[in-house]
């Protein structure tokens, strides 16, 4: 046997088979040992009753041994160890001189072995003083959190026999205790590390919480002796000592060993603990560069994600985009995003992140409902941790079928009302949530919440531009139809049939006040009551258009079974709208429904408004038109009138001038000729007048049949032809062959030809050139019209048209101020009618002119079919 210094033992050397000679070892204060500290003779034991008292306890050991004869090994301080001998091969007992051989060998044996066990003890202490220098050169240059746990635990095992290694923390702020570093049976066990377990749970909490070292040679029964339940199994030896930082302990080292041989001595315990001091130091500054590092990538995160959320204003990519950052923000599993229903106060998953079921999108949580509705109830986060967990949210992880070891709840608030909340479940590295957590998801929900509240007022407004632009559109299509014509009838039924079809009214009616009384100009589902009407018009004394028109002011009223307050017996609700026009009411709309209907009485004002309007133009517009026909009649009246005299006086002056009552000379032929000149210029004045007068008022009647053009232009030119050939002009005639009938009134294309030529002739000056044409074509200049016309044209070299006249050339009463078409008398009236001519017999009228250089007048005419 010699002494173990490490283990502070004694132990059987190994034999030739380098297997230990005995496993029965022999602590430094057992009652052998002792016993050759005290003595250096021999023992010599024939039997266990020669045994010294102070050995009786050793008796079951020294039986098991079988040795008969012990001769000490002697040391300086305590025996080097001893000699333990069985029986003589011979069967006779030990002589005197077997001892003294014995202890001559023990004698000299002891030295060598002190010396080699000096030796021993030397490098055993630069190991460990080299293992405890690479651990402070290791912490000291080893920043990262793991690298500096694995160096620790490389260093430790080369200097003290271990097969179970852990680091255990302790979270001073949630109070719970976890691996920081997890080794057994010589394997790193990562799945066991930064999980929470209890305070009663094996001897390391307790080396926390006193902040003294433990030392055990028989692990479990330690544990049950201080009534903590065992967290290893199989483990004999262990040792755990405090990491202090400061005056607390931060956390714990400890080994232990499955092997039942290994006993830790007093110096490893010291040595642990040394590794232990350097070890705190280094965790303490690897965790706070870690949670630096990690709050500097979380803070800038954070405003990456404000600057990313302040730009999305789609309010379903932008709550995917919040759930994905908080989720990803504090490096969680999963998570969930709610909002808060307005109408129910429920709560309504809108977003799911992570292994969550998919079909929880949609549901409702009602209120109160798990850490969610008691987020939004305390208006505050709420943090659920594994050991902290309630059953009240035990329903919602069945439905995900995710395991939750840690929940996080934290409020969407904008000012004082909750609109949703973010949920994150399970941080990736195992740890439960602390105020960190919370403080940092708080400040990234705060931003949020803002963004989710533009995003929702951003929909909302364009939802209802949306609606706005739609009902502009309704109102485009109304201005529309109301603006496509002047009849007030037609003006009350689209009002009426808009409304309608807008309030889903089931009948309706529309009418004008007239001596308070409301005379019905259109109708729908009313056809029994309205046909009782005497003259279609019925008093205003029902409840609904009596407070509309005394107001002046939209009516929405529910009335009951009675009768004498609605038109319909199945009518439930009444909406009577007033038609204003300015501050008077000048008509009403009234709708009835067998429904409790939700109309929007904003759009049946507005319709009114413009039917109002629409109205207003058609009385104007008929009254107009009652203008023109009392300034048609008129007019033909006068022209009718005057025509008689006018006869009279041409006539009697056609006789005077032919000497018919006696011979004239030149002065009163003169005179005669100037009269004559001037009745003819008020004839046609007056059949001008009588004419445009007849085209506004619509009263102007055609006589269309088919009509040939050469026999129009034959009239024309011969009615024309003394005055062409007095002032030497030429005039040529270019006409088709085979033209086709025009299908037109005779008269008024003569009427048309003999304007054109007749202003032809009057601005071209004498010698000039004049031409007449025709042709027979496909209609390009008008695809409205008819498919072939006649084209027909008045061609002449005259004086031409200025471009500031050309604008207005079809203007009533418009004259040039051109000094040369001023020489010529003229009405102003001629081209405007000519054009109306034309179009109204389904032509087209143009021109193309050159200052000073002449001017041509295009016509159309549709060709008669066959």
């Amino acid at each position: 046997y010699t002494y173990d210094s490490l283990n502070d033992l004694y132990a059987a050397l190994p034999g030739e088979d380098r297997r230990p000679t005995s496993d029965i070892r022999f602590t430094a204060t057992s009652p052998l040992a002792r016993y050759f500290h005290n003595e250096r003779l021999p023992l010599y034991l024939d039997n266990t009753s020669a045994l010294p008292a102070s050995l009786q306890s050793e008796q079951s050991r020294l039986a098991l041994l079988g040795a008969r004869l012990f001769v000490v090994l002697p040391g300086k301080e305590r025996p080097s160890g001893w000699l333990a001998l069985g029986p003589r091969l011979s069967g006779l007992p030990y002589t005197p001189r077997d001892l003294r051989f014995l202890e001559n060998i023990a004698d000299q044996a002891s030295v060598a072995i002190e010396r080699v066990q000096t030796v021993a003890h030397l490098e055993r202490r630069i190991q460990e003083m080299n293992a405890l220098t690479r651990v402070s050169q290791g912490v000291n240059v080893t920043l990262t959190f793991d690298d500096v746990l694995e160096l620790i635990y490389a260093q430790t095992a080369q200097i003290i026999p271990t097969s179970h290694f852990h680091i255990t923390l302790y979270d001073k702020t949630s109070d719970y205790y976890y691996y920081g570093f997890c080794v057994e049976n010589n394997e790193r066990i990562a799945s066991r590390e930064n999980i929470p377990y209890s305070a009663t749970t094996g001897l390391s909490p307790d080396v926390i919480r006193k902040g003294r070292p433990v030392m055990t040679q028989d692990y479990i029964r330690e544990c049950q002796a201080r009534t903590l339940t065992p967290i290893l199994e199989n483990v004999f030896a262990w040792m755990g000592v405090p990491l202090n930082a400061g005056a607390e302990s931060i956390g714990a080292l400890s080994i232990g060993s499955r092997d039942g041989a290994t006993v830790y001595t007093r110096g490893q315990l010291e040595l642990l603990q040394a590794i232990a001091d350097q070890t705190a130091g280094a965790i303490v500054k690897a965790r706070l560069l870690q949670e630096t590092q990690q709050r500097a990538h979380q803070l800038t995160t954070l405003n990456e994600i404000t600057r990313q959320l302040t730009g999305t204003l789609e309010l379903e990519p932008l709550l995917q985009n919040i759930l994905e950052n908080a989720v990803g923000i504090l490096n969680c599993e999963a998570g969930s995003l709610f909002l808060v229903d307005e109408q129910t106060d429920e709560l309504v998953f809108k977003v799911t992140v992570g292994p969550v079921a998919a079909n929880l999108i949609g549901q409702r949580l009602a209120p109160g409902t798990g850490i969610v509705g008691r987020a939004v109830q305390t208006q505050g986060p709420v943090i659920e941790n594994e050991e902290q967990r309630s059953n009240r949210f035990n329903g919602i992880d069945q439905q995900t079928g995710f395991v939750s070891r840690a929940l996080m709840a934290v409020p969407l608030q904008v000012k004082d009302r909750v609109i949703g909340v973010i949920e994150v479940i399970n941080r990736r590295d195992g740890l439960p949530f602390v105020m960190d957590d919370q403080t940092l998801l708080t400040a990234f929900a705060g931003q949020a919440a803002v963004a989710i509240e533009n995003a929702r007022l951003y929909t909302l407004t364009d939802q209802e531009l949306a609606v706005r632009v739609e009902e502009l559109s309704v109102m485009q299509r109304i201005d529309r139809e109301l603006n496509a014509s002047l009849e007030m009838d037609r003006a009350m039924r689209i009002t009426l049939d808009w409304a309608l079809r807008q309030s889903n009214a089931e009948a309706g009616l529309i009418g004008m006040l007239e001596e308070n009384k409301l005379r019905v100009m259109s109708h729908h589902g009313f056809d029994e009551r309205v046909a009782e009407l005497p003259d279609q018009t019925m008093n205003v004394d029902l409840p609904a258009m009596a407070l509309a028109v005394e107001s002046g002011l939209p009516q929405r009223l529910t009335v009951g079974p009675d009768m004498s307050v609605k038109l319909l017996p199945t009518t439930h609700t009444q909406i009577v709208i007033p038609i204003r026009r300015e501050t008077n009411v000048i008509g009403l709309l009234h709708l009835e429904s067998t429904s409790d209907s939700q109309v929007d009485l904003a759009f049946l004002t507005r319709l009114t408004d413009h039917a109002a309007i629409a109205i207003s133009n058609a009385q104007l517009y008929g009254e107009v038109q009652r203008a023109n026909v009392a300034k048609s009649d008129f007019v033909s009246f006068v022209a009718h009138e005057l025509k008689n005299p006018m006869t009279s006086i041409k006539g009697y002056t056609e006789l005077l001038a032919g000497g018919a009552v006696g011979q004239i000379n030149d002065m009163q032929t003169n005179f005669l000729q100037t009269i004559k000149s001037n009745v003819e210029r008020m004839s046609t004045l007056v059949s001008d007048l009588n004419d445009n007068s007849k085209i506004e008022a619509g009263r102007l009647r055609l006589d269309f049949k088919a009509t040939y053009v050469p026999d129009l232009v034959d009239e024309v030119v011969r009615s024309m032809r003394k005055l062409i050939e007095d002032k030497k002009q030429t005039l040529d005639l270019n006409l088709a062959e085979n033209l086709p009938p025009i299908w037109a009134d005779r008269t008024r294309v003569i009427q048309v030809l003999t304007n054109l030529v007749s202003n032809a002739f009057k601005y071209t000056p004498e010698g000039g050139y004049m031409q007449v044409g025709a042709e027979e074509t496909t209609n390009h200049w008008d695809p409205q019209g008819a498919a072939k016309v006649v084209h027909i044209w008045v061609k002449d070299s005259g004086i031409g048209m200025s471009e500031e006249d050309k604008q207005k050339i079809f203007q009533k009463f418009f004259r040039s101020d051109d000094p040369k078409a001023r020489e010529s008398p003229g009405t102003g009236l001629g081209l405007n009618i000519t054009k109306s001519l034309v179009e109204m017999q389904g032509g087209m009228i143009w021109f193309e002119s050159e200052f000073r250089k002449g001017t041509s007048f295009h016509f159309t005419v549709p060709v008669a079919e066959e």
